[in-house]
């Protein structure tokens, strides 16, 4: 159940809140009042104690809560236009980023582009991008010269979760070879 309420979460908060008729404001946070009641009306059986369960064991940490516990937004993954309020930061000399053979020739070509996102996701570690890589195939680990990019005045912002963020990487600051990567 904690999968199927997970994968509602992520469609209202980062997605289509309408779809339930759930107000964000604009740095994408709901009320976990209004949350659970447009849950309830459209038939997803959710509660509190079920909610702060989900956000606290989610092993990707996509939710966080206000600290006050009354609002709820998801980290990072809107497709829809939300301002974070995150700062920008200084990236760590690299990071990782997680895909799948068929996508190279695009990202060769483009680097890697947000798509629907707000943002391009980026991994501090190769395990964790292996594991973002391997959702969708056999993953393609590639490494990301994040210092160069932050240099060349690309910025960086990192959510909650520890997943790095930036609007697009030019293939210029792409390393393809690699243990994982491929050439």
């Amino acid at each position: 159940m904690s999968v199927r309420i997970s994968k509602f979460l992520s469609l209202v908060l980062r997605h289509d809140p309408a779809r339930i008729g759930l107000q964000l404001d604009e740095a994408g946070w709901a009320s976990v009042e209004a949350l659970l009641a447009a849950a309830a009306a459209h038939g997803v059986a959710l509660t509190r104690d079920g909610l702060l369960e989900i956000v606290a064991t989610s092993d990707k940490q996509r939710f966080a809560l206000s600290p006050d516990g009354a609002r709820i937004r998801a980290n990072q993954g809107h497709s829809i236009e939300i301002d974070l309020q995150l700062p920008p930061r200084e990236p760590p000399e690299r990071l990782y980023h997680g895909t799948i053979g068929a996508a190279l020739q695009g990202i060769r070509e483009h680097g890697l582009l947000r798509g629907e996102r707000q943002h391009v996701h980026l991994s501090h570690d190769v395990p964790t991008a292996t594991a973002v890589g391997r959702r969708r195939g056999a993953p393609v680990i590639l490494t990301i010269r994040a210092a160069d990019m932050h240099a060349a005045g690309y910025a960086f912002y990192c959510a909650d979760n520890g997943v790095w963020l930036t609007e697009h990487v030019p293939a210029r600051f792409i390393r393809f070879e690699g243990p994982r990567g491929a050439r």
